[in-house]
This record gives C-alpha cells, structure tokens and sequence, in this order.
C-alpha cells in the first residue's frame, strides 16, 4: 500500500498561482503512475492531469492545460500540480491518486487505487 497526502493548498486571486504537493510513503513511489482530480461543490469528482510512473508522459485536461502542470520527484516521493493564471472556477477540492496497474496514463477516478484525503483551492475573483 502506499499512503498519499496533500498540502500546498489555500485562497489566491483569480490569475494567482499555487503549488500543490503529494507525499507519499510506503510502498516504492516510483512504481505507481500518478493523479491528480477536485471536486467542486455539488459536482462530480474531475480528472485533472496524470503523469507515468517515470515522468516521461503527461496528459491534461483540457480545462487545464496551458496553465497547469503535473510533476514528480520520485527521489523525494512527492507528485506536484503546479497552477498558474487561476480562475473561479478551478476552485475546489484537489486531490492525489496512485495507480498500481502498471498502464503508463490513467484517465479516470475509477481506475486509482490509492488516494489523498484533498486539499482545498479557492480562487477569489
């Protein structure tokens, strides 16, 4: 198993930027391709970004892209969301995910074995 939890949240201006963190421990880090998805009030859970368990491979939604992007540092067991030019609408609860399959990308919530507990972004306008 692998233990996931993420920091790095808060309250910043429409056009602001955040950096999200996801430590994980346990089990080896590097072997899990990586997630991130929020939930806004109300709404269903999103995909946001993935990246391979060996950072060569990334895909965005299409929400997000040009503006975030998702990282790793499998030396220091730690996936990131940098978020540049925030908008009201990207406020919501972000959380990690870890895939145990082996498949390079993982798209969809279902598909992740591990998660965080969240963390809150909220983007004022």
């Amino acid at each position: 198993q692998v233990q996931l939890v993420e920091s790095g949240g808060g309250l910043v201006q429409a056009g602001g930027s955040l950096r999200l963190s996801c430590t994980a421990s346990g089990r080896t880090f590097s072997r899990y391709s990586m997630g991130w998805f929020r939930q806004a009030p109300g709404k269903e859970r999103e995909f946001v970004a993935t990246i391979s368990w060996f950072g060569g491979s990334r895909y965005y939604a299409d929400s997000v892209k040009g503006r975030f992007t998702i990282s790793r540092d499998n030396a220091a067991n730690t996936l990131y969301l940098q978020m540049n030019s925030l908008k009201p609408e990207d406020t919501a609860v972000y959380y990690c995910a870890a895939d145990d399959s082996a498949k390079i990308l993982v798209f969809t919530a279902l598909e992740y074995d591990y998660w965080g507990q969240g963390t809150q972004v909220t983007v004022s306008s």
